[in-house]
């Protein structure tokens, strides 16, 4: 018989695992870095369940929980970029993957990627996945004129690599 925990968890995967997924995708450009990132993130979000963790809105904290993972990972792989004799080749797509995207949506991805994850993880959350500015401000618990600074900022970015991708 399954436990209350077990049924809110099953809930949660049915709701929000491939949201968390697209997400995680969108801001690794890594497709099993994303699933690997996801599966963090749904285990944290299984053993705050086990201690009795309930979240008034449990997308936006699973969004915060991916969001800080994503974080830590570009943190943990920069640093082995820099350490020599490294394999770790960083946030270029798989080469299967670049062979299926077109010309434009490779200069998005590379676009997307060259962002600093200060200006990426807002951006994705708000551009795609559709929160909104006070949203985006809850999960990364920034104030609503950080975010909107951010976003402005991420937009110039994202403008200035995508014309430059383009040249």
């Amino acid at each position: 018989m399954a436990s209350k925990t077990d049924d809110a968890f099953d809930t949660l995967i049915r709701r929000y695992e491939q949201p968390i997924c697209s997400y995680l995708l969108r801001l690794t450009g890594d497709p099993a870095r994303a699933q690997d990132l996801a599966q963090e993130t749904f285990l944290r979000a299984y053993q705050a369940l086990c201690r009795g963790d309930h979240w008034e809105n449990p997308r936006a904290w699973l969004y915060r929980v991916a969001s800080h993972l994503a974080t830590d990972d570009f943190r943990r792989r920069r640093l082995l970029r820099w350490l020599p004799l490294s394999s770790v080749d960083g946030a270029r797509p798989a080469a299967e993957d670049i062979e299926d995207l077109t010309a434009e949506q490779m200069a998005v991805r590379s676009a997307l990627l060259a962002l600093s994850t200060k200006y990426r993880v807002p951006l994705v959350l708000y551009v795609c996945e559709g929160y909104s500015v006070a949203e985006v401000a809850r999960i990364l618990g920034l104030s609503l004129s950080a975010v909107k600074m951010r976003l402005s900022r991420a937009r110039e970015k994202f403008r200035q690599f995508y014309h430059e991708e383009h040249r």
